[in-house]
């Protein structure tokens, strides 16, 4: 019995990190449109699903009732998730990207459900409500523990590199742009920055990481269907993980990522131990116990756990080349 507890308390506890690297990977994407560039984009729910969707479709075996059989290996599947949300994102950028504000929340939101509506009627591809079933998950084939682990070594491996390279870019040149088209577009566009071009690569790199995200939950599940993209589920859980952990901080956002869904994941132990007639409940209940929790963190911390710091600038960058140093100042006349 012991044995079987260690057994059960270590699987929860696998699964719990894999689904907050999972969150991580979403909630990083998000950072990058919203911390970086200040992008409202409320459809995450959208690119999460094409993302897995895609992913899924060119990876699961042949069957008569979706698009499959391509037997297509895991990374490339990945990868292929990766490229096509990016993709998509570029098209809705090119039509949304010069609105504001909540003007783009409300584009986002109705792309959003658009897309999660095709996958839901397109029965031919994507088998409709009843969703992609027998996702192939790496190592599958491993015993337990070690298959969940192995698992989420890769997703580890993935949050590592989109955290660095997130950092990278956040701390260069091109992340000191979208910071200023953040805080004053005007004044970027003043100096003779392409407002709406970086804005549109923000949006594209967040979207491609959103439907990476979406990729790996579902390979994680081994299924995916229409109700695994519920907003809720995705939309505001990492805009809420993004604000407690710290929006423009990538620490932050894996922070928040991991304590909002052990949160979370805490709250449907606590309500599945509930009367029956308070099971139906149990979903807006932990809603607001997320809720309460953001406006408790929110009172003492009200730019998040981690706060956003700005990179120091070297001061060589910007020193004169050491020829014109050495020049002395023309006399007076």
């Amino acid at each position: 019995m012991t044995s079987q507890l260690a057994l059960g308390l270590l699987l929860y506890g696998v699964s719990l990190l894999t689904m907050a690297g999972i969150y991580g990977v979403l909630a990083i994407g998000l950072n990058i449109q919203w911390g970086y560039t200040g992008l409202f984009n409320a459809g995450i729910a959208g690119f999460f699903a094409i993302g897995a969707y895609v992913s899924a479709i060119l990876t699961a075996g042949d069957s008569p009732n979706f698009i499959g059989g391509f037997g297509w290996p895991f990374p490339l599947g990945l990868l292929a998730a990766l490229v096509v949300a990016g993709a998509i994102g570029y098209l809705v950028g090119r039509l949304c990207i010069r609105l504001r504000s909540d003007y783009l929340a409300i584009a986002t939101i109705g792309v959003a459900e658009i897309f999660r509506l095709i996958l839901k009627n397109e029965i031919w591809a994507t088998n409709g409500p009843r969703g992609i079933s027998n996702i192939p998950r790496p190592f599958e084939s491993m015993s337990q523990p070690w298959s969940q682990i192995a698992f989420l070594g890769v997703v580890a491996l993935v949050v590592l590199i989109a955290y660095l390279l997130a950092e990278r870019a956040g701390r260069s040149p091109w992340g000191r742009v979208m910071r200023s088209i953040r805080d004053n577009e005007a004044a970027a566009a003043a100096i003779g920055k392409n407002v709406t071009g970086f804005r549109l690569q923000g949006f594209v790199i967040g979207a491609a990481l959103m439907g990476l995200g979406g990729a790996l939950a579902g390979h994680f599940f081994k299924f995916i269907g229409p109700e695994a993209t519920e907003p809720l589920m995705t939309t505001f859980l990492v805009w809420v993980m993004l604000i407690i952990g710290g929006s423009g901080n990538n620490k932050g956002a894996l922070l928040g990522a991991l304590a909002v869904w052990t949160l979370w994941s805490a709250t449907e132990l606590l309500t599945s131990q509930l009367p029956p007639e308070w099971a139906v409940r149990a979903t807006f209940l932990r809603i607001f116990l997320i809720g309460l929790g953001l406006q408790i963190v929110l009172q003492r911390y009200s730019t998040g756990l981690l706060p956003e710091k700005l990179p120091k600038i070297d001061a060589a960058e910007f020193a004169p080349p050491p020829g014109r140093a050495q020049e002395k100042a023309p006399p007076a006349e």
